[in-house]
This record gives C-alpha cells, structure tokens and sequence, in this order.
C-alpha cells in the first residue's frame, strides 16, 4: 500500500503584484513536494530563492496563486481563512529566526497562547506548559519577560509553544540564525529529539551545514526546487510514528470551532486585554481621561440640572398644586370695569366635568397680635376644601371643618412663620390671636413650606374659613379669586375651554382670567425632558471626543503590535479571535472609564452639595452614562478591531 504523504504541493505557483499597473511578480514556479508523517525535511536556499514563501504556504500562513496543497490527502487550496487557522492551530507549530514572543505576557502566558486559541481549559494549559517548562529547562524562567531572557532561552521558549497543541508538524524558520553556535547546537538538538519521537520537522535555512543534519534535503533557487536528495549519514528511526493515524481533517468536522464556552473566550480575551493596557498603562490613563470627563459630565450635569428643575416643579407643585386651575377677576377689554366674582359663579363651575372640588378665596394684609407679639401677616381664606386644593400639610392640630364654616367659627390655622414668632417654642393649639382686634382661636400650624419654596414669605399666613374671614374682616362674600381642583389633570387643557365658554356665556363678559397651572406644570416637566435631553448631548460629545480618542490609540496599538498579530495568527487565532481581542480591549477601557467617571461624578457632586449647590444623582442618568461609554467604546473599537483581524498573517509576521 503506497503511503500518502501528509503534506503534497502539486505545480505551485506564488506571484505578487499585479494591481495597480504594478508589475508581476512570481516568487516560485510550479513546486513540486512530497513531506511524508515523521520526516525531518530541510529547505535550503539563499536570500531570495523562494524558501521563506514556501514556508509561509506550507504553513498555511499564505495560499498559492495556482496549483494544488494536499494536506493529508485533502485539497486545502481553497480553504477559507478559518480552516487554515484551524490547521495551524492543530497541526503546526512554528519557531521562527526572530523569536517572536509576544514582549508583553511572561513565558509562561507566551506558552500558553496557542491551547487559549484551541480552547483548553486553565488546568490543563498550566500542567502542559510545566511539562514544557520542565522538558526544555525553563521550569525556572516562567515568570520572565522576553527582554529578560537570552536568545537561546527565547528561542527554547518558542519551540515549547509550537509543542503546546502538539506541534504534529514543526515548520523552523532559520531557528538558528539569530543564536551564538552553542544555542544554536542546542535548538538542533532539540529539533532531532523531536524527530526521533514522530513530530514532522520542516526545517528552512540558508546554511547547509545546518540542512545537512536532516533526514532528507531540498534545495530551492530562483523559486524552483533544484534538488531533493536523502542524507545518507542521517540515522534512520525505526520506531513507530505516534501521529500517522491523526485524522486532521476529519477532526475539522467538529473542532474548527474551539472546544471552549462563549465566556471562557470572553474571560480570556478580557485576561489579555487586561495584561495589554496594564503594560501601557500611561497610555491607557490618558486614553481614560476622555470617557472619564464625558461620564462625569453627564451626571453632574444631569444632577444638577435634575435638582433645579425639581425644585422649580415641587414649587410649582406645592404653590400651583398639579390639578388646580384658579380664575381671576380682571378688566372687561370692552366696559373697562373691574369684574367680580361670586357663589352663583361657584355653583356654575361646580357642575362641569372634570372639577372635583371648589372653593372661594380672600386675601389681606393686616397685623397678628398675640399678647406683647405683633407681626404682619397674608390672612387667606378658604372654606374647608382648601388644605387639599392647596395641597398643605398640617404639623400640629387640625384644619376647620364644614361645620367650622357653616357655624362662622372664628378659627385659624397658621403658617409656621407666624407659629415660630408670636409663641416661638410653645404649642399655639386653643391660643387666640387677634387679627384686626378680632378673637380667633388656634386650631391648627401648617408645615413649613419653604423647604421647597426657600422663601419664608409663604409661612407667613394665617388660614381662615371663608364666611367669617370675608364677613367680619373685608365685609364682603365676594371672592377675591376661585379656586378648582381637577379630577384628571391630563384634560386640563379642555376643562379650562369649556370653563371659559361656560363662565362667558353666563356672566355676558370677558372680565376673568384663567390661570392654567397642571397645564404650565407638564410644559415645565417637557422643558425639564427637553433640558436633560440637551445636558445628556453636551456630556455625550464628551464620550464621542472619548471614543474618538480610543479609536486612535487602538489604531495605533494595531499598528504598534502588528507583529503580535501575525503571531497570534500564526499559533492558531481565527479572524473573530483577533477581533473580539482589540474589541475587548476597547470595551475594557471604556468600561473602566465608565467606573472611573461615576467615582468622579460621586466626588465632584458631593463637593457641590457641600458648597450648598443642589444636585440630586440620579440612578438613571449613572446607568446612562456607563452604559454610554461602554457602548462607546464597542462603536469605536469596531473599526481597529476590523483593520487587526483583516491583516494578512504573513504581512503581519513581517511588520514592525
């Protein structure tokens, strides 16, 4: 039975150029190779001959521009970038004349980067690479950074990471090439070891003393091999080769993906990105600083705005109440008289839709005495619905009731501007006050409604029924103004119409103004919306400047770890693995970015509280802002992220 070769290149051709008007350029003609499981083959070649794109094919770093690649009788000429990562991943293991460890993971982590891509698991990754430490004698250089290792050292550790996923085949680009002749003599040692227990050694070199130790030498010139010729001194290993029967491609069916879960490769990807910008983290601070200014920005923006205009609506709220609508007497635009208003208005406007309760009002400006104490007051008065309609509060006591009104009860309740000055630190409830020199009876003190006012001028008040108060004190039952309170303020707008007709129609004049306030309420909260809206876009542009910047200094790192790349490719990342790394990595800044702009807010608002500048944090504009520089970053992030998965391995290995 005639042996398939594991490895079959028929009539290859490789040529560059041609686009652009640029010339072609063809690098080999037609090659002919058969590689067979458990050979140890040397390429040799001058500068120029071809060797290194042929190794680069081989590889499944770089596809032919015609000919056939058999690769354990199956034609992987066509085999989309996926599949060749698959193969490289499973199949080869590279060590190259530059080393081409990654400078920023220790040997340990450089090991290890092909099984991350395969999928294996912590576990098992870390009791390989001891098995290789110790194997390659580095069990006491694990911790080291390249920089901190000799070439020999350097490149043993590459040859460990070539056996990590098995390393069945071991293509070594002139791996002696850049080491004194003692590491060089080790590394051949290694490499004849290798060959002695089945792995498929292809190695490339310009040196034939190096090629001369192979089982069996090609020599390439001008991008046609020249000559294919047994080493006769080489000794034969007859031992059995442990990987003939590995079927590669049947494999494929089910492990072109990684044996690993969704978030072990997110967990991974964010273990590397967070060793990345550690290494750099200047870099990264100052990338930082746009995502930080632009979360901060928006909350203490938002916070600030969110306080003022909460404070404008309770106002409002407190002062206009959320369903009252008030009607006014005013000028008649025809007659020029001053119009009045009275019960027979009141019970017109009971009896529409929509008024849920009604009350007249009066108002002066007179003395409050209470024995030695005097002091100025608004009397307003109101029949009893009144503590709803005005939406008060009561501290102490009651509010009068219907039958206080009904009964002419010379009762009052007081604002707590009154309260605090005529008995200061003694209860008022069952005192009497004089008001005009007329006996009232306290029964009640309202809250202080300056908390939300900050203006003590609305405690100052005294509270009485209507009846008593307009009789005895103005002499009169007509109302100063009327007072409704709305079942439903979303149809304030057509109640207030259909009490404009109704009031017309009856009095045969336009001598009353309408004041419209859960209307002016929900237009003051549609300018709050429309003013975190655009506090929400300054504190946005911010986070776009963000981006901006992490888009530049991703595309900047692309650049700068080009070749990281190309060794990431190499050891097995597919083109999603390279992307999701830079995305991560673009997340992850955004991310801590997002944390560190919230710790700021935290501290800038808690300043501005301190300082007496009213801010409320809001949970929602946090949430906002984080998740506004996460996304960021994820938009940013794409495009770098794109450009470093799309490079071509072979360009990427060579770049600087």
């Amino acid at each position: 039975m005639v042996e398939t070769p594991l490895i079959e290149l028929k009539n290859i051709y490789k040529s560059y150029g041609g686009k652009d008007g640029a010339p072609i350029h063809t690098v080999l003609h037609g090659i002919d190779l058969s590689i067979y499981t458990g050979e140890f083959v040397a390429i040799v070649g001058a500068s120029g001959s071809g060797k290194s794109t042929l190794m680069n094919i081989l590889g499944c770093l770089d596809k032919s521009s015609s000919g056939e690649y058999l690769f354990a009788g199956k034609d992987i000429s066509n085999f989309n970038a996926d599949e060749l990562a698959y193969l490289r991943r499973e199949a080869f293991g590279f060590v190259f004349q530059g080393y081409h460890l990654i400078p920023t993971l220790d040997t340990n982590h450089n090991i290890q980067v092909p099984s991350i891509y395969k999928g294996t698991d912590f576990e098992d990754r870390e009791n390989r690479t001891n098995e290789l430490l110790n194997r390659l004698g580095l069990e006491t250089k694990k911790d080291y950074y390249p920089n901190q290792l000799s070439g020999g050292q350097q490149q043993r550790v590459s040859i460990a990471r070539a056996l990590m996923n098995g390393g069945y085949i071991i293509l070594a680009d002139e791996p002696t090439g850049a080491l004194d002749s003692k590491s060089g003599i080790e590394v051949m040692k290694l490499l004849k070891e290798l060959a002695t227990i089945g792995h498929t050694i292809i190695l490339i070199t310009h040196d034939l003393e190096v090629a001369s130790q192979a089982q069996r030498v090609v020599r390439i010139s001008d991008g046609l091999i020249i000559e294919d010729s047994k080493n006769s001194t080489y000794k034969e290993i007859n031992s059995k080769n442990s990987f003939e029967n590995i079927d590669f491609i049947g494999q494929m069916k089910i492990g072109i993906k990684q044996d690993s879960s969704i978030i072990e490769d997110i967990s991974e990807a964010f273990s590397t990105a967070w060793k990345t910008l550690w290494v750099n983290r200047f870099r990264t601070l100052l990338t930082l600083l746009g995502i930080i200014i632009g979360v901060s920005a928006v909350i203490v923006l938002m916070g600030v705005g969110l306080a003022t205009s909460e404070k404008a609506l309770k106002q409002m709220e407190v002062f206009g109440g959320v369903n009252r609508v008030s009607i006014w007497p005013k000028h008649d635009d025809i007659t020029k008289y001053m119009g009045t208003l009275n019960s027979k208005d009141i019970e017109i406007i009971e009896q529409l839709d929509n008024i849920e309760l009604i009350t007249p009002t009066q108002g002066t400006d007179v003395a409050v005495k209470y024995g030695n104490q005097s002091i100025g007051a608004f009397i307003l008065m109101t029949n009893e619905l009144g503590l709803k309609i005005f939406n008060w509060e009561i501290e102490n006591g009651e509010f009068f009731t219907k039958e206080d009104e009904e009964n002419l009860e010379r009762v009052a309740v007081l604002g707590k501007v009154i309260k605090d000055k005529l008995f200061e630190n003694e209860s008022s409830i069952g005192k009497y006050i004089l008001i005009e020199n007329i006996p009232f009876r306290v029964i009640g003190e309202l809250s202080d409604m300056s908390v939300y006012s900050g203006d003590k001028d609305d405690d100052q008040m005294v509270v009485l029924p209507f009846t008593v108060g307009a009789t005895q004190l103005l002499n009169t039952l007509d109302s100063e103004a009327i007072q409704t309170y709305l079942q439903d303020y979303n149809i304030a707008e057509e109640t207030v119409e259909n009490m404009t007709n109704t009031l017309k129609n009856s009095r045969d004049t336009d001598d009353f103004r309408i004041y419209n306030n859960p209307s002016r309420i929900q237009a003051q909260k549609q300018a709050n919306q429309d003013q975190s809206i655009m506090i929400a876009l300054i504190g946005g542009i911010s986070l776009v400047v963000g981006g901006i910047g992490i888009m530049n200094i991703m595309l900047m790192a692309v650049k700068e770890r080009t070749k990281e790349i190309g060794i990431r490719m190499a050891t097995g990342a597919r083109q999603s693995d390279i992307k999701r790394q830079f995305l991560t990595e673009a997340i992850l800044v955004s991310f801590i970015g997002g944390i560190a702009g919230v710790i700021v807010a935290i501290l800038i608002g808690s300043i501005l509280i301190y300082f007496n500048i009213e801010l409320i944090f809001s949970i929602k504009a946090i949430l906002i802002a984080f998740s506004s520089a996460v996304i960021t970053g994820l938009i940013f992030g794409y495009i770098p992220a794109s450009k470093a998965s799309k490079l071509d391995p072979v360009v990427a290995l060579n770049g600087e």
